[in-house]
């Protein structure tokens, strides 16, 4: 069956069942969802793109064994970062245009990546800045991960059936090759600069503060109970994972890459037996400020693509992680949002970094 242009593919359905089934297989005794579970309890967001909604549902087909359409409801997002009602910054848009600026700069003084566009804009028949603005990376990757052939053109000659050796001009591998080797230069090139940094900063604090606050809030849930929502998915874009991960500090993590994920886990530590007082009675403790309600200390876990990234994400980077208890405390991601995620923008919140001035 064919895929309309923007589609998920049947591959990427078979990707994201298999997302789910794992998920399922490394949660299950967790019970995540109760037996019958209902709509507000699992929280889905996804973009206007129809592939985002087919992700999401083909995960939690695989995900969920009672799994039933009547029972999701599905939240809209009108914009790929997730931002909901904060998505006004004039300083990230003003980021993301020196980014793009340096990422062009770079490009143009790449002498064989614009003979690389230059041979593939001829082979196509197309003007070379069409080529080169229609970012034909995407497309590349589409043909090889799905084990198809690279686009090609038929010359006049094929076309007519006349001349000889008459041939297709075809896009070719070592053309792959130059512009993925160029993509790599621009990510070294893209930390070392820090603009992305600040602009990803930005435009993902709105979605980690909404992550950040559910968060907290199933961390009061006294134990037996079930949180408000026991499972959020939100299902998005690689503008959208690229950014996040580069807001967390997960500036060696690599580009996002079909079906990838990655996982917020909120871990709590079984309770402390109370300390025994005068006459071996326990010990009566004060009301305390932290966001335990009845059970031990919230912890979080942070999961790229499966593998535990957590100690390498800025907010548990200097925590240590060899101690009695080797995971890193929710009171660290919270910090981290609500404060410190804003030390390289010289601001102490989201409004003062959106709305600070310019030098000069």
């Amino acid at each position: 069956m064919a895929c309309e242009m923007g589609e998920l593919t049947q591959t990427g359905v078979v990707q994201h069942l298999r997302n789910g089934q794992l998920l399922l297989q490394a949660y299950m005794r967790h019970s995540l969802l109760p037996a019958g579970w209902s709509p507000r309890q699992l929280w889905l967001e996804t973009t206007g793109k129809s592939r985002t909604l087919q992700s999401g549902l083909a995960f939690l087909y695989g995900f969920l064994p009672d799994f039933a359409w009547p029972r999701v409801t599905v939240r809209h997002q009108w914009s790929t970062l997730f931002c909901g009602a904060a998505c006004d910054c004039p300083a990230r848009n003003r980021y993301l245009e020196e980014e793009q600026r340096r990422q062009y700069r770079l490009r143009v003084a790449d002498a064989r990546l614009e003979a690389t566009y230059a041979e593939m804009a001829r082979a196509l028949g197309l003007p070379p800045r069409q080529l080169r603005a229609a970012n034909p990376i995407d497309s590349l990757l589409c043909h090889l991960c799905h084990g198809l052939p690279f686009p090609c053109l038929q010359t006049p000659e094929a076309a007519s059936g006349s001349g000889r050796g008459a041939s297709k001009a075809c896009l070719t591998v070592e053309q792959f090759a130059v512009i993925r080797r160029q993509q790599l230069d621009d990510e070294a090139d893209k930390r070392r600069a820090g603009l992305y940094r600040k602009y990803a900063v930005l435009a993902m604090h709105p979605y980690l503060n909404r992550t950040a606050g559910r968060m907290e809030r199933a961390a009061r849930v006294k134990p037996g109970e079930t949180a408000e929502v026991a499972l959020a998915l939100s299902s998005a874009h690689d503008v959208t994972v690229a950014p996040l991960l580069s807001a967390l500090g997960l500036e060696e993590a690599r580009f996002p890459r079909f079906a990838a994920r990655l996982v917020f886990e909120l871990w709590r530590s079984p309770p402390a037996a109370p300390a025994a007082g005068m006459g071996g009675k326990p010990q009566a403790k004060g009301k305390g400020k932290g966001v335990v309600a009845g059970g031990g200390e919230p912890f979080v876990r942070l999961l790229y693509d499966g593998e535990d990234v957590t100690f390498h994400a800025a907010f548990c980077r200097l925590h240590k992680r060899h101690g009695a208890r080797p995971l890193c405390p929710l009171k660290n991601f919270l910090t981290f949002v609500r404060r410190d995620m804003f030390a390289v923008l010289n601001a102490s919140s989201y409004q003062e970094a959106c709305y600070k001035r310019p030098p000069g």
